[in-house]
Parts: structure tokens; C-alpha cells; sequence
């Protein structure tokens, strides 16, 4: 059994009162959108977010129906940007199934992603928790600049880590930082255990973010996309980032004017995927997360002791080593 299966079985409970939240929520009185619905909902993936939710208010409290709410509220706000994704980039397949666009078309995933994102927003009033509103809503602030921060650097080809982790914070971190702060707030915690988990919460989420941008520079099946896919779209990610911001490497002037051009080619890809490999690009990625994860076990030795504590270190890392 998995690491995440067994935190999974630990809280199965609360999961079934998640997925039937989730499945009331999202019945309508139209068969079609319920057909939709239904074939979406069959791959849920790992649902690791709603977890952090639940874990977050175990560690912090006692889990209540507010905590479910709220996970199903984040839960439903993440899939509806999957769904609108998924329409942007035109993805035919996403966890081994295929997408709403690709099975229906692009007019229907975006009327169910928006139905998705406003039964979102109805779970968090359920809570009658302005915390946990704002939070939800601020996220979905943040999921937005994110994404127009990632076309805005690969438009003007920014080169900075700075940019670089601002943009993934925005992007992927703030929605881990949410689920930790909504279920800390249904269940009361103080101002600095909430402080101190969210920390947490976005070492976690940066982590996830490097370890999806990794993928990209090499072939698996398990992944669901092409090798340089991020390239393609004039995204420069970690591995080459870093190597790009070393002048002192050969070549660095060929592959840094090679790396700012409007459409890159197949080859020119693979060209910049090995400079990034050759020159230590993808161990330094690694040393990051290694960093972060190491800082995220010290906050949290200063958070109460328990089981949820645990299962926080072991979903870092599932995160670093999971292999899609």
C-alpha cells in the first residue's frame, strides 16, 4: 500500500462525506449536465488537496461539517481550473481518461468548469465562515495572476528565480496554502498555529510545482504530455532556468539567444532539455525540494504532535519522489 493510500484509509470517513458533498453539490435538475458530471467524477485522482484540508484540522482541532465544506470547496474550485485547462490547451486526456472538451466540445467544458466553480463558491458560503470565503475567493485571485504571470514571463522572457517562484506560488503553492488556512479556520485554530501550517502549506505547494516542471524534461507515458511541452510554449522552468542564469557554463550565450526565441523546433528543444540535464539542471531542482522539504519538517516540529503531523512529511515526500 501506498503512502497516500494509507492516509486515505486513515481518514476514509471524512473522504466519504467529502465525495458524497461533492456528488449532492453537483446534481442538477439538467440530465445533461449530470451525464457530464457523472463521467468526470469517475477519475478523482488522489484528491490530495481536500486531504490537506481534513489533516489540517485534525492536527489543529476536531474535524467538523465545516471542514468538509470547505473541502469540498477547494476541491471543486481546483478541478473547475483543470476543466478550463484543459480547454486553453486543448489536453485530449488527463489522468488516463479523456477530457470534457475532448469527449463533448470546448462550449460545454467551459459552462461545466464555471458550474464547478460556482458550486465552489456556494460550499464556502455554507460555512457562513467570512475566513474561509475570503480564502477561497483570494484564491482564486491568486490561481488567475499566476497564469497570466507564466505568459507574461514567457512572453518577455523573464530570467529570474524570482519570477520564477512568485509565479508558481501564485499558480499551484496558494491553492495548498487555502486548504490548510479554510480547514484551520473551520475549526478555530489560533492566528500562529494557522501561520505556521500555511508556511508549511507553501513549501509543500513549491514543491509540487518543481517536481511537475521536472517531468517535462523527460519521455514517460505516466505523465500524460510531450517531453518539452513546457518549452514549447515558452516556459522556462527550473532545470534551465538555473543552468541559463549560470555565465559561467560553455555555450551559455548560444543557449540563452536560443532560449528567447518566438517558436522553438523539435530539436532546439531537445537541445535546451540536455543543456539543463548536462549541467546540473535537474539535480538542482532536486536540492530545492530537498531544501524546502527540510524547512517545512521544522515548522512543523512546531505544531503539536499526532498522526496529521506525520502524514504532512509524508505527502512532501510522495510529492518529490511520485513519478507522475
Amino acid at each position: 500500500m501506498s503512502t497516500i493510500q494509507s492516509i486515505q484509509q486513515s481518514i476514509a470517513t471524512e473522504l466519504e462525506m467529502l465525495n458524497n458533498r461533492i456528488s449532492s453539490t453537483l446534481a442538477s435538475p439538467n440530465a445533461l449536465m449530470n451525464q457530464v458530471v457523472e463521467g468526470y467524477l469517475k477519475s478523482k485522482g488522489k484528491q490530495i488537496r481536500p486531504i490537506i484540508v481534513i489533516l489540517s484540522a485534525k492536527l489543529l482541532g476536531k474535524v467538523n461539517d465545516n471542514v468538509i465544506a470547505a473541502a469540498t470547496s477547494v476541491e471543486l474550485l481546483h478541478n473547475a481550473t483543470l476543466i478550463h485547462d484543459d480547454v486553453v490547451d486543448d489536453t485530449k486526456l488527463r489522468r488516463g481518461q479523456a477530457t470534457i472538451n475532448n469527449i463533448w466540445d470546448n462550449h460545454i467544458a467551459v459552462l461545466v468548469g464555471d458550474f464547478f466553480l460556482s458550486s465552489a463558491l456556494f460550499q464556502a458560503i455554507e460555512t457562513e465562515n467570512i475566513a474561509i470565503i475570503k480564502s477561497i475567493t483570494n484564491l482564486g485571485k491568486q490561481l488567475s495572476i499566476g497564469e497570466i504571470d507564466q505568459i507574461y514571463n514567457a512572453r518577455y522572457h523573464t530570467l529570474s528565480e524570482d519570477a520564477y517562484f512568485q509565479t508558481i506560488y501564485r499558480k499551484t503553492a496558494s491553492l495548498f496554502v487555502s486548504c490548510v488556512e479554510v480547514g484551520a479556520y473551520a475549526v478555530g485554530a489560533s492566528k500562529e498555529h494557522t501561520r505556521l501550517l500555511s508556511e508549511v502549506a507553501r513549501l509543500l505547494g513549491l514543491c509540487f510545482q518543481i517536481k511537475d516542471d521536472i517531468f517535462d524534461y523527460f519521455d514517460d507515458e505516466k505523465i500524460g504530455k510531450p517531453t518539452g511541452n513546457d518549452l514549447r510554449e515558452g516556459k522556462i522552468t527550473l532545470p534551465l532556468l538555473h543552468v541559463l542564469l549560470n555565465d559561467t557554463l560553455p555555450q551559455h550565450e548560444e543557449m540563452l539567444a536560443l532560449s528567447k526565441k518566438e517558436v522553438l523546433n523539435t530539436d532546439e528543444i531537445n537541445t535546451l532539455i540536455n543543456y539543463a540535464k548536462s549541467n546540473g539542471g535537474i539535480e538542482y531542482a532536486y536540492d530545492t525540494m530537498h531544501r524546502l522539504r527540510n524547512e517545512a519538517a521544522d515548522i512543523l516540529a512546531q505544531l503539536p504532535e499526532s498522526e496529521a503531523r506525520q502524514h504532512f512529511i509524508t505527502i512532501i515526500d510522495y510529492i518529490i519522489s511520485r513519478d507522475k
